[in-house]
């Protein structure tokens, strides 16, 4: 009987709609599901920072009068703890809403439930392109550029500036590996087929990527592009170094741009590496009287005064969480699952804090890719410098 009240009792909470969730409430309910454990734990700065970031919006009032209430838990990057802990948070805790979740399979082990339930999975961490699919699953919605879109950047590079290259690609064997090829070679078009003259792949599972290199170099290539995450980032750096190999062009993915991926390869042998962004690098000097970035470290003096400034992770949930900002004030107090979506996918060149100057953010209903605008960068051998014109995936 205990049980058959219990399910009557989340039927009737389910037919309720928004109203259990943040309509009829006091408070807005926020999810969020990160490694806060295990080999991923050092993206839990993004949750410790959007914890503050929501203490600070209380203490000036909330949203419309409104308290946030923002519950981040840990799934140790493990997909069936994902299910769990999101279960949890939508069934138990009852939140309006998933925000900013990292990974690709952990954010597809609950975005099929997400949808079934109307709940907005919103600004995912990955550049999957599944996340932008509104026809499909209209309630999740990515909250960064798509792998593809980036390397649709960096084969616009290689045909303004070397339009004869001789392209090499080694790429991991995934879907993370497929996206960014799948961008490059559209946007090479009729010239993929010519232009790229040698590709390799690896297994995430390898120990090495030395033998797929020496093909590669071996190929005549002079122009590398590396799709690439963690260790083998450093392997393919040192690699290329190590066989006197030297690529007129070098490029690497944003995720694998990260000073600690390039320190293990020998800063040297990383000067001249080509990657993307659209955000201000906060310990770039150049930024340094910029009005975002001064908001930002007094918003980190005050209420995060312990944290190494230097890891980018905070700089990456402060940014994320201006975004949902702009959402949640867009809702002009109708905090109904329904309108955050609508306001989510009606984004009109929005400028945040730590946005590059010439990047806005703009959505609509069947576009659903918040960022598809970058800026080349390349490295110097102590910092990543942006070069060239704010680039777009069309």
């Amino acid at each position: 009987m205990k049980l058959a009240a219990t399910l009557i009792g989340l039927s009737l909470l389910a037919l309720a709609g928004g109203s259990a969730h943040g309509e009829g409430s006091d408070e807005i309910r926020i999810g969020q599901t990160l490694p806060y454990s295990g080999p991923a734990s050092g993206f839990g700065a993004i949750g410790r920072t959007q914890e503050a970031f929501f203490e600070k919006i209380n203490a000036e009032g909330g949203i419309n009068g409104r308290k946030v209430k923002f519950i981040t838990l840990d799934d140790a990057y493990s997909p069936p703890k994902t299910v769990e802990q999101t279960r949890k948070l939508v069934e138990q805790d009852e939140v309006l809403m998933m925000f900013g979740s990292l990974g690709t399979a952990t954010n597809s082990a609950v975005q099929r439930y997400l949808n079934g339930k109307k709940v907005p999975q919103l600004f995912v961490l990955s550049g999957a392109t599944k996340w932008a699919e509104p026809q499909k699953y209209p309630w999740t919605m990515p909250g960064m550029a798509a792998y593809e879109s980036e390397g649709v950047v960096y084969a616009k590079h290689v045909l303004r500036t070397k339009p004869g290259a001789k392209i090499a690609i080694l790429s991991q064997n995934d879907d993370f590996g497929r996206d960014y090829v799948a961008g490059f070679k559209r946007a090479l078009g009729d010239k993929a087929a010519s232009m790229i003259i040698a590709e390799q792949t690896y297994e995430t599972s390898a120990p090495t990527i030395s033998s797929q290199l020496s093909t590669l170099k071996a190929s005549g290539a002079d122009v590398l592009f590396g799709v690439v995450l963690g260790k083998f980032t450093s392997q393919m750096i040192k690699g290329v170094a190590e066989i006197g190999w030297k690529p007129e062009l070098f490029f690497v993915p944003t995720s694998a741009s990260s000073i600690s991926f390039l320190e293990p390869a020998g800063l040297d042998n990383a000067v001249g590496l080509i990657s993307s962004s659209n955000q201000k690098d906060t310990m770039d000097p150049q930024w340094a009287s910029d009005p975002g970035v001064k908001e930002y470290f007094a918003f980190m003096k005050q209420y995060m005064p312990n944290a190494d400034l230097s890891n980018s992770n905070y700089g990456a949930g402060y940014h994320y969480a201006t975004l949902l900002m702009t959402v949640l004030k867009a809702c002009k107090g109708d905090f109904s699952r329904e309108n955050i979506m609508r306001q989510a996918a009606s984004l009109k060149e929005v400028k945040l804090p730590l946005l590059l100057p010439g990047i806005t953010v703009s959505t609509g209903p069947d576009d659903y890719l918040p960022f598809q605008q970058l800026q080349l960068r390349r490295f110097n051998g102590k910092s990543w410098v942006g070069f060239g014109d704010v680039l777009d995936d069309r």
